[in-house]
């Protein structure tokens, strides 16, 4: 059974850092790339960042680039979400989700949530300033 498990939430102060951790199983985990989205109330879901297991490579949404950083650990299989700065526009519920990596121009739809194969739930996220 695949489970993509995502936590470390809570409430922090404006300005505060918070790390979110995505804990995976169920699946060949070096063969994916796994991406974080978040959702606020009333609002579509948005793309936060993203990285592919395999090589490495990571992308970030222009609303966090700069204040987050999104790392793996293969042997935990696990994906963590450094986030620093925070305001109260990155109060959401947190996801995270897989996507398999098909031909080298799959990068191109990492931001894309139809995309994306495995989800998990989510972990609030809530910024009081």
């Amino acid at each position: 059974e695949v489970q993509l498990q995502a936590s470390g939430g809570g409430l922090v102060q404006a300005g505060g850092s918070l790390r979110l951790s995505c804990s995976a199983s169920g699946f060949t985990f070096d063969e994916y790339a796994i991406g974080w989205f978040r959702q606020a109330p009333g609002k579509e879901r948005e793309a936060v960042s993203c990285i592919n297991i395999s090589d490495g490579s990571t992308f970030y949404g222009q609303s966090v680039a700069g204040r987050v950083t999104i790392s793996s650990d293969s042997a935990k299989k696990s994906v963590y979400l450094q986030m620093s700065s925070l305001n109260a526009e990155d109060t959401a519920v947190y996801y995270c989700a897989a996507i398999r990596p098909y031909g080298r121009n799959w990068y191109l739809a990492w931001h894309v949530a139809g995309e994306y194969d495995y989800w998990g739930q989510g972990t609030q996220v809530t910024v009081s300033s």
